[in-house]
């Protein structure tokens, strides 16, 4: 879907090294693969052309019979930042699509309007990256460093702010246990010139501290817009996570889960 001047292409950074999941891309959920499920949830979006950004040949394969675009890249890339602009520069060497919705290939039962939601918030073109956050409801939550916190002046009737900070842990400060925290939500639609600086720059400190990639953009000046959604979707990263997300995928039949807009 092309907004004005705007043109999107989604890709999926996946790869085969994950340490506490291997193989994590081609395990099964349903009957098919799990890069399958993200990837069908990214066609579901509407947005434009949809991209496999591989570090293996065996994922490749998997979308090629899909009948879906998969590209190899180097096996060694640092991020999945990286690996998404080592793609986007052999798919789309012109320069065609100007912004890229960086969606990560962990999501099998993401809703296809949360994947659209990120990319609308650069209607707004002082925004250089859309990302989500929902509200955190469990009080563990709060204090778990795996739970990545976003800072910015979200509420419920301000549902769309600047992030001003990442973090794992609890923040912003407030004595009320109950005052409210937002869960970050890995999914980013960039600009394309701000990838292309983010890329461009090594590692920062915050960065490196807090081991949250996001917060290079931050020292870089770039604008993140943060936008309000429910729910936090499934991120599969462990054998749990893949057993829930197989219990989910049953209950849906197998079929992509639609927003209330579709």
């Amino acid at each position: 879907m092309t907004r004005g001047t705007e043109s999107p292409v989604v890709m999926i950074p996946a790869r085969l090294g994950s340490a506490r999941l291997p193989n994590k891309p081609l395990a099964d959920i349903g009957g098919c693969a799990m890069i399958i499920h993200c990837y069908r949830r990214a066609v579901a979006a509407e947005l434009g052309p949809v991209v496999v950004a591989c570090a293996e040949r065996e994922i490749a394969e998997v979308i090629w019979a899909e009948g879906g675009e998969a590209l190899l890249t180097d096996p060694d890339l640092p991020s999945g930042s990286d690996r998404i602009f080592a793609a986007l520069s052999d798919f789309d060497p012109q320069g065609k699509y100007n912004i890229v919705v960086n969606l990560q290939g962990d999501l099998p039962t993401l809703d296809p309007a949360l994947i659209r939601r990120c990319a609308a918030i650069l209607d707004d073109p002082a925004v250089d990256i859309g990302t989500l956050a929902a509200p955190v409801r469990d009080l563990r939550e709060r204090h778990n460093p795996n739970v990545v916190k976003v800072v910015a002046g979200l509420t419920p009737s301000c549902t769309l702010a600047r992030a001003l900070y990442f973090t794992r842990a609890q923040a912003p400060w407030c004595g009320d246990e109950a005052a409210p925290l937002f869960h970050h939500i890995g999914l980013y639609a960039y600009r394309r010139r701000a990838l292309e600086s983010f890329v461009a720059h090594p590692p920062s400190v915050l960065e490196q501290r807090e081991r949250l990639e996001q917060l290079r953009a931050l020292d870089l000046g770039l604008r993140i817009g943060v936008a309000l959604v429910d729910t936090v979707p499934l991120g599969v990263d462990t054998a749990d996570d893949l057993a829930r997300a197989v219990l989910e995928v049953s209950k849906n039949g197998g079929k992509t889960r639609m927003g209330e807009d579709e």
